[in-house]
């Protein structure tokens, strides 16, 4: 495993862990305005685990969540993720860091909107260095069921086609880790299922960890293991 406190090496290694948070807080704000979000989270999780966070608005899920992936820092603990310590990587480093190892699918979709289906899963490869981008693109939109589409804007894609789109862009860099917020949330139920089914088949094809914020205990089912949160704390914590 690469060592907690290494700086980020330019390619992601295999780790049996890929996820270790200890003690982890989160505090937003100062003084008499400071609002405790997350309150000593302790959480392992190890490589092709499918793991669901549930709990109710508020409870801290997107939270952890944007701390787990190095979007947001914590007020306190440790953060290890594939094998590096977040904690102690500056910006920069992070943002490299995230390249090629985790992947992020989003409830809003987050699509860049000038940019065509395939040109959204592209530039991201372009700017990790992918001598091949478009190639990969094509054949990951392809993979999702948008070979017909790769040239539409988000504009002209329905809700299911984005968040396909989305999913193919994270998935393209074959992350070894996948963080879901709420990918159905903005879709209808059988539009949301279908996504769901192809999020994990994807997943499973790329042998990457799953880990999906949900509210919905049926999503929820679908995993592995489901971690409960209420008022920034883990409250249960079930391999199924």
């Amino acid at each position: 495993m690469t060592s907690a406190f290494s700086s980020a090496p330019d390619a992601p290694e295999p780790v049996s862990t890929v996820i270790a948070a200890r003690n982890v807080t989160l505090t937003l704000g100062r003084g008499t305005a400071a609002v405790e979000i997350l309150r000593g989270i302790d959480l392992t999780v190890t490589a092709g685990e499918t793991v669901a966070l549930l709990g109710p608005s508020g409870s801290g899920k997107s939270s952890l969540m944007a701390v787990l992936s190095g979007l947001e820092r914590p007020s306190g603990g440790a953060v290890e993720v594939t094998g590096l310590d977040f904690a102690r990587l500056d910006e920069d480093a992070l943002a490299i860091a995230r390249r090629g190892r985790i992947g992020l699918v989003l409830q809003a979709f987050h699509l860049l909107p000038t940019m065509t289906a395939l040109e959204n899963v592209a530039v991201p490869l372009e700017l990790a260095g992918e001598g091949d981008a478009f190639a990969q693109a094509e054949a990951e939109l392809v993979a999702v069921g948008l070979g017909h589409r790769i040239h539409h804007y988000p504009a002209q894609l329905s809700g299911g086609e984005q968040q396909r789109v989305a999913i193919a862009r994270a998935l393209a860099p074959r992350p070894q880790l996948i963080f879901a917020d709420e990918p159905t949330g903005n879709l209808d139920g059988k539009t949301g299922a279908a996504i769901m089914d192809l999020l994990f088949a994807r997943r499973e094809e790329a042998g990457a960890t799953l880990f999906i914020i949900t509210h919905d205990p049926q999503l929820a089912e679908r995993c592995g293991r489901v971690i409960a949160l209420a008022d920034g704390r883990i409250v249960s914590d079930q391999r199924r």
